[in-house]
């Protein structure tokens, strides 16, 4: 990483045992942080504008076999810190990111027995605020069993809130369509947590940012008419939430603030609240396009066990291997390859071989060939929640892959608790998901969700973590309605990069068996809006999910070919969650910009200023739009793919039609 400016002033400020508030603003002042003492207990609240966003809201902690941490609490001291630095990433959706903030630590500690002390540290940005607890080394607090972390959120308004849930019984996993409701009426719920206010004057966003050696925090409504959220970490099988010792500190909890929904992404604020990288040399951790031995699983034309259909084998991952080499693709992915597929996967965790082959598939060999072909083969390690039979491996198997020059692997954990029945959204799942990125780095290799740690570790590059590509093809629950992509948008991608698996181009399934019903079991997009999905929807790497054959003679899949993966800049033109998102994104390192389009069921239209390009300059844009007639349930093929001369001074007029997109390509006239 590369710091491109850096100021820091420090104030200390002697506080009285009587101190029993505080306030920090951030740099432009909009936003105000108050952390006060009231009753013996500690609060924070926050304003944006004069105006209240959050009420005071409860802090504190419940151990077990130990008093609650919560009452007779007294402010010590407190110190202030400014710091304003820009720095780089590897990749990303912009290549730099400002860190500007206002700090201030307040240290607070019991007035009665048995004296224990922490220090809330409070980040405050423009574009939101961080705060964690960090506990010193003390002799009154050592090894502790965490029960509860106190931390409430105290809405002031009942902002409407887009949400899945969390904490269903034996079923705690992310892929669930998304549901809106007032804040008053959540249960519990997982973050990202996206609210808009009553009035639309702001938005705000609950998450968790550098989230090691910790739980997974969801979040717990209050009771009807309680806007009151509160922290609800994932939990061990005898329900211990966090165990440790001190020193120790927790995740950061954030609150991202906007006055409109397309000032929401990208969002940096998880990103700026991680420290910086700890790979010296990010020059092998390349973003890139690739295909796959996977669609063709979830439509039944392979499958990922042995047998007739099996789908990893030496020949045809070699098919697969051409075609990237083709197209100028970056990788394949290769799922089913090794022993454990047979059977009963998924309740058979332990036996998986993460080294040993199925016989009618050659390791060395496809290596061998994909590197011949200037192609990365992406290794595919399906764990089925199975940690400690992974763990065993882990060594063993990515030393196998280092010494055939793979550096790209696929992690997968479809399971809902551990082998231990423990939540495979807690913390000994955080611990072994840390040791995964930690080895990986060590051998120059590649959910749980995205909190920033691909600041620190940027080989950490994508993960699913919602509902992705997939559930179209199962038909499960209908499929993902047309809105669900506008909703990832501004809820999920906020924390980070998404494997959606886009680029669907047999929708009807007419190549790959009997023609389905038009809304079972296919995907509910147009043709043109699978294009735009590659820009709206950010990985660094983007997988063209359709089989091979299915891009055979369609000149729409030049956009594929052509669009970028890793960004300078990105600039989200127009949007409204669950409606429509129009966003624009610079490639990194080149001239060419890209726009994608999305709507919902709706068919829309946007009149779209292309100021962001270079005055002066001529650009053509490569239009890959709806066509007459297309909309997502009845006719969803048709594109219509067209040039114009474009500049800066330029309105492009974009129709998108019912559950339709348009993506756009702008390169410099030749």
């Amino acid at each position: 990483m590369m710091k491109a400016r850096l100021s820091l002033t420090l104030l200390v400020l002697a506080a009285s045992a009587a101190q029993a508030q505080v306030r920090v603003a951030s740099p432009n002042r909009r936003t105000q942080v108050t952390v006060q003492v009231q009753d013996g207990k500690l609060y924070y609240s926050v304003q944006r504008d004069g105006r209240a966003l959050l009420m005071p809201s409860l802090l504190g902690f419940e151990f077990r076999g130990a008093p609650t941490l919560r009452d007779s609490l007294r402010i010590v001291d407190t110190t202030r810190q400014t710091a304003d630095e820009t720095w780089t990433q590897p990749w990303g959706e912009v290549a730099h990111v400002r860190d500007h903030h206002n700090e201030l630590r307040v240290s607070v500690r019991e007035s009665a027995a048995p004296n224990r002390q922490f220090t809330l540290a409070v980040r405050v940005f423009d574009d939101g605020i961080g705060f964690r607890y960090e506990f010193p080394d003390q002799p009154n607090l050592g090894a502790f069993e965490m029960t509860e972390e106190l931390t409430e959120f105290s809405m002031a308004d009942d902002a409407r809130a887009w949400w899945i849930p969390s904490n269903r019984p034996r079923l705690d996993r992310s892929e669930i369509l998304y549901s809106s409701s007032p804040v008053s009426v959540i249960d519990s719920i997982q973050t990202p947590l996206t609210m808009e206010t009553r009035d639309g004057k702001a938005f705000v966003v609950i998450h968790e940012a550098n989230l090691v050696d910790y739980a997974r925090m969801n979040l717990r409504g209050g009771r009807l008419e309680n806007r009151t959220l509160h922290a609800a970490l994932a939990p061990y099988a005898d329900g211990v939430k966090v165990r440790g010792h001190t020193p120790f500190v927790t995740p950061w909890r954030t609150i991202q603030i906007a006055d409109r929904a397309t000032d929401l992404s990208p969002s940096v604020l998880g990103l700026n609240l991680n420290p910086p990288s700890v790979i010296a040399n990010t020059g092998w951790i390349k973003p890139m396009k690739y295909v796959g031995i996977w669609w063709g699983m979830h439509i039944n034309t392979m499958t990922w066990n042995s047998g007739p259909k099996h789908g990893a084998t030496t020949a045809n991952t070699k098919r697969y291997i051409d075609f990237a080499a083709a197209n100028g693709f970056g990788g394949v992915l290769v799922e089913g390859w090794n022993v454990g597929w047979d059977g009963d996967w998924i309740q058979n965790r332990n036996a998986f071989s993460f080294t040993s082959a199925y016989p009618d598939y050659d390791l060395p060999e496809v290596a061998r060939y994909a590197h011949e072909k200037g192609v990365k083969l992406i290794v595919h390690n399906e764990t089925s929640g199975g940690i400690e039979n992974y763990e065993r491996q882990m060594d063993s198997a990515f030393a196998l892959y280092h010494s055939l020059g793979l550096d790209a692997i696929k992690s997968g954990y479809v399971t809902d608790l551990t082998s231990a029945g423990d939540s495979h959204h807690g913390q000994v799942m955080v611990r072994h998901y840390r040791h995964v990125i930690e080895m990986a780095n060590k051998y120059g290799i590649e959910p749980i969700h995205d909190t920033g740690e691909r600041r620190t570790y940027p080989n950490m590059m994508s993960r699913e973590g919602a509902r992705g590509q997939e559930y179209n093809a199962w038909g499960a629950e209908g499929g993902n309605p047309p809105e669900h992509e506008t909703i990832l948008f501004f809820t999920r991608l906020l924390a980070g990069p998404m494997d959606f698996t886009p680029g669907i181009f047999d929708i009807l399934r007419e190549h790959t068996g009997p023609r389905r019903e038009l809304w079972e079991s296919r995907v509910r997009t147009t043709l043109a809006k699978q294009l735009a999905l590659y820009v709206v929807l950010y990985s660094p790497l983007q997988m063209a999910a359709d089989l091979p054959e299915n891009y055979a003679g369609q000149p729409a899949f030049q956009f594929i070919r052509d669009v970028a993966v890793d960004w300078d800049t990105t600039r989200v033109l127009e949007g409204k969650i669950g409606d429509y998102v129009v966003v624009a994104r610079r490639e990194r390192n080149g001239p060419s910009w890209f726009i994608g389009a999305i709507t919902d069921e709706e068919a829309r239209s946007f009149d779209v200023p292309l100021s962001f390009l270079r005055p002066g300059r001529r650009y053509v844009a490569e239009i890959y739009a709806d066509g007459p007639g297309a909309r997502w349930d009845t006719n969803p093929l048709p594109v219509t793919i067209s040039r114009r001369p474009v500049t800066s001074l330029t309105r492009l007029h974009i129709v998108l039609a019912r559950g339709g997109g348009q993506a756009i390509r702008i390169r410099p006239a030749r």
